[in-house]
């Protein structure tokens, strides 16, 4: 067999998501060497970190040594999901960059980089359900290739959510963006990681969750309900406790993850043991690592709200949270309740405390009445003759 390489990359259209909040995913047919179309889902922050990442890797051909050898396309982003003009030429301008990746020469156009960006991940086989809070939109190009068409089927502008920071924060890499205290940012892209992609005037960038608050109230009305049943997760990086509620594991353990909170700190499940654990060190089986690697790579865990100091919140009351003790309280009770319903055993069987009180008790015995005999002889005499008066 030969090289593994893609022929083609087509912008099929985009599809408005709802969880775990409003967010956009573009849909493009990608038909590699063999002629296999396969259908991928990718966000525009995806895209745009797989565009930087390229930059990185051939400085040359992305025009950092000298402008005039630069090959790889542009990917302009001057305005982020504020409009419906915003997203129609968005569809125009990713359609003319994925035809440029496929003009470029091999060494870039095959590279492992872009095979493995748009290669099937496991998220793009579990399409979002109809069980969710809103059914996704999707909305195709037209087969004419216009794009201003798709976007006439939008209704509205897209309103992004916006929040304040409650603390100065330095970035620590170029896909981060600096905060000071007050600032009033919008948010395109609340990832499960607790990393959020933000715009605040000309200046956008990844922010930790943990830095900001909603406008209106200090709780994420967003964050979901504790699952004690749990979902199967694995850890990818070891991580030390530093916190009392938090957890110490090893890379490659099995855990369950009962709380996803929006923070990137989620709840686990460790046996009986709870604790809050970084999102960004957990996988599901059978996903890519290297790409979930990459990530913690660029950006790690994020900070925790208890850990940033002089934070100053706009509201008068706390942020509300789950106690660690009531994770665990239920968590065993949710266990126990599981355990006693997977005893083996036949349906039909009687336990030995059923059998007792279904069994008919024994009748106290109770003495035979006297006889009539028996009752005057007892009777001293005047009662005797009382009663042989009566009669």
């Amino acid at each position: 067999m030969g090289d593994t390489f893609i022929r083609h990359i087509a912008l099929l259209g985009f599809e408005k998501r709802y969880v775990p909040s409003q967010h956009y995913v573009y849909m493009f047919l990608v038909k590699w060497q063999d002629l296999s179309e396969k259908l991928v889902y990718r966000r525009f922050t995806e895209i745009y970190e797989f565009h930087k990442t390229l930059k990185e890797m051939f400085p040359i051909e992305a025009g950092d040594i000298n402008p005039e050898n630069r090959i790889i396309p542009h990917l302009p982003a001057p305005r982020w999901f504020d409009g419906q003009r915003a997203a129609e030429n968005r569809q125009g301008t990713l359609t003319e960059y994925c035809n440029a990746l496929m003009g470029l020469p091999v060494k870039i156009s095959r590279c492992p980089l872009l095979l493995d960006f748009f290669k099937v991940r496991p998220d793009d086989l579990r399409l979002p359900t109809d069980s969710q809070v809103k059914k996704p939109e999707t909305y195709l190009v037209p087969k004419d290739g216009k794009a201003n068409a798709a976007a006439a089927d939008i209704t509205g502008p897209i309103i992004l959510q916006t929040y304040r920071s409650i603390a100065d924060y330095e970035k620590s890499s170029g896909t981060e963006m600096a905060l000071a205290t007050g600032d009033v940012v919008d948010v395109v892209e609340k990832g499960e990681s607790g990393w959020w992609f933000c715009q605040m005037k000309t200046k956008r960038g990844w922010v930790p969750a943990s830095y900001l608050e909603p406008l209106d109230s200090p709780d994420e009305a967003e964050d979901p309900e504790p699952n004690y049943a749990g979902e199967p997760y694995v850890t990818i990086k070891a991580y030390t406790a530093v916190e009392e509620d938090e957890i110490s594991l090893q890379e490659g353990e099995t855990i369950e993850v009962i709380h996803k909170l929006l923070d990137g700190w989620w709840v686990i499940r460790k046996e009986d043991a709870t604790g809050h654990f970084p999102a960004i060190y957990l996988q599901k089986a059978g996903q890519d690592i290297v790409q979930a690697q990459r990530q913690i790579k660029s950006r790690g865990a994020p900070p925790r709200r208890s850990s940033i100091r002089n934070a100053q919140s706009i509201h008068q009351r706390s942020r509300k949270r789950v106690s660690q003790d009531t994770y665990r309280r239920n968590s065993v009770r949710f266990l126990q309740q599981r355990r006693r319903q997977a005893r083996p055993g036949p349906q039909s069987a009687v336990s030995p405390l059923a059998e007792e009180t279904d069994r008919p008790k024994p009748q106290p015995a109770v003495p035979p009445r006297p006889s009539a005999d028996l009752i005057l002889h007892r009777c001293s005499d005047s009662t005797k003759r009382k009663l042989a008066s009566r009669v």
